[in-house]
């Protein structure tokens, strides 16, 4: 049914103009304004002209010149083109199939008694009634894209802004470093601009990302091992920092928690785990593991733990704990690897 007081704006094509006037005067009592063409090509030049002018089509399906299935597809067409209602013979069900199929909004059995103006009316009014659940659906998606593109917008504004600060951080310790002659100081400072680091690593991939709500885990610890690299172990004598790390994707925190993770584990190897000016490996893997979770390992050839326990476990011990907390997990050390080898397994 439609609104009380609305006017729907019928073209109705058809060659029988005494059906015609009959619609015409059916229709029109019940607020249609109806416009009428004697054929399918008449009815096609009114809507190539002002098809907006109408808000639903009924379309005969026998008529002089060319039928109603030759005219339709012509109509579908049309740019916005108003729905079809066609109109077709008691005997034709074929034909009402395929006026379905070439995109027809509804068909009506023809005949002269009342029953069939009062059907055609139910099927333009439904007709009337889809197309404009369904424009404002459209509507609504388009502002619901709208929305999206611009929060997406905004966060990506965000993280560029967090990474810019991050990294204005990171220069100020360095300019700081070089003011510095305590050797304790610069290294506690060195290990802090690493934490800084890990954590704008992220923002960067993120701003630079089309999808903001995970990282590539491989791309990511690429980058920031060749960070590392540069910040805690420069030097022709220093560790060799390798990744081995296979493709996958984790949230945003996840990949945070585990940069640090990464940073504190490296920056303890790189400290421990070789005398200085001794060359050695430190490894970073990034694997699936045997239960459908993903492994991190970060191993060393030095000496190990010796007491067992992991040397260099004060601020950078809790600073561990805390982010393997979030990843609801734990680091565990292997006492079996001939240097240290630590583990973190976590879910996806």
């Amino acid at each position: 049914m439609k609104p009380e007081g609305e006017v729907i704006r019928l073209l109705y094509i058809d060659d029988d103009r005494g059906l015609s006037r009959l619609v015409e005067k059916e229709l029109g009592r019940h607020g249609f304004a109806v416009a009428c063409a004697p054929d399918g090509d008449a009815g096609l030049e009114i809507l190539v002209e002002r098809a907006a002018d109408f808000d639903v089509v009924a379309l005969d399906h026998y008529m002089p010149g060319r039928e109603g299935l030759d005219v339709l597809p012509e109509i579908i067409a049309l740019k916005n083109p108003p729905p079809v209602v066609y109109v077709t013979g008691a005997q034709e069900g074929r034909i009402a199939v395929a006026a379905l199929r070439a995109g027809a909004a509804d068909y009506v059995i023809k005949d002269v008694s009342e029953d069939f103006t009062a059907l055609l009316r139910n099927a333009l009014e439904e007709a009337v009634s889809r197309r404009r659940l369904q424009r404002e659906n459209e509507a609504a998606q388009e502002m619901v894209r709208l929305a999206r593109d611009r929060a997406e917008a905004m966060l990506r504004e965000v993280n560029h802004r967090v990474g810019n600060s991050l990294q204005l951080v990171s220069s100020f310790m360095s300019l700081q470093l070089r003011h510095m002659t305590d050797e304790g100081a610069r290294s506690a400072l060195k290990e802090s601009q690493a934490r800084i680091e890990a954590v704008a690593h992220v923002h960067r991939r993120l701003y630079t990302s089309d999808d903001m709500s995970s990282v590539a885990m491989d791309e990511y610890l690429e980058g920031l091992i060749d960070e590392l690299g540069k910040s805690v172990g420069p030097g022709d004598n220093s560790p060799n920092i390798t990744l081995r790390a296979e493709p996958m994707r984790v949230s945003t925190d996840q990949a945070v928690s585990l940069g640090v993770v990464v940073t504190e584990l490296v920056t303890n190897a790189v400290k421990y785990a070789y005398a200085p000016g001794q060359a050695g490996e430190i490894r970073v893997i990034l694997e699936p593991d045997a239960n459908g979770r993903a492994l991190l390992t970060v191993e060393d050839d030095g000496p190990g733990m010796g007491d067992g326990k992991a040397r260099g476990t004060g601020l950078g011990g809790k600073i561990i704990t805390a982010m393997a907390s979030g990843l609801r997990s734990k680091v565990e050390y292997d006492g079996e690897h001939r240097g240290v080898r630590a583990r973190l397994a976590f879910d996806l």
